[in-house]
Order: structure tokens, then C-alpha cells, then sequence
């Protein structure tokens, strides 16, 4: 069963946009760069993300989200405790975001 990965982000104040920028671009090059443990091939799904355009007034801080969908639980298990191209990206962060939240849902189940 597919699972669906929501990413928000909250950067510290006064991170430059060019920083930002570049997050935002390594965050969804994750896609191509995070390869397959067996087949060596990229198992994202896919990947998209963004800036925050939302006129509700909720964002309680988080200025980026970007969604990621894998094939099954097994690839994003591995993608979030063992993927080594994941885990030097979430090293890369500890001085830019203030904030990061993350949710994984199954299509459909409630």
C-alpha cells in the first residue's frame, strides 16, 4: 500500500533565501538521489513541494511543505531511519530550521 509523507518546515529567522532555496532543491532532488538498498534505483515515488501561499492564517510558523509518496511502508521506513543520502540531508539542517514536523498517512484508511 502506497504511504504519503508530509514534510513542513519552519526556517530560523533571518536564514538567507538562497539557503532556503537550496534546502528546498536538495529536499526534492531526495527523489532521484535516494536509491533502492537492492536495486540501486531511485524509489521515491514522487515529490513536490513548495512555499507557503495559504490565505487561512494557520501556518502556526511553517513557511515550506513538500509531500512525498513511497510504494509501501517498507521503502519509507527505510528512507526515514536508514537511507544515508536521507539522513546526511536531515544532518544539513540542524542550523537553518527552526521547525520540522512530519506526517505519513495511507491513502484512504482512516
Amino acid at each position: 500500500m502506497p504511504i504519503t509523507h508530509i514534510v513542513l518546515f519552519q526556517f530560523k529567522a533571518g536564514t538567507s533565501s538562497e539557503i532556503i532555496e537550496d534546502v528546498c532543491s536538495r529536499m526534492l532532488a531526495l527523489k532521484d538521489n535516494c536509491l533502492h538498498p537492492s536495486s540501486q534505483k531511485p524509489y521515491i515515488r514522487t515529490s513536490s513541494g513548495g512555499i507557503d501561499n495559504s490565505p487561512e492564517g494557520i501556518q502556526h510558523g511553517i513557511t515550506h511543505a513538500f509531500v512525498v509518496e513511497f510504494m509501501s511502508a517498507a521503502d519509507r521506513d527505510y528512507y526515514i531511519k536508514d537511507d544515508p543520502v536521507h539522513q546526511e540531508f536531515v544532518k544539513s539542517l540542524g542550523g537553518v530550521l527552526e521547525k520540522a514536523q512530519a506526517i505519513d498517512f495511507t491513502p484512504g484508511v482512516f
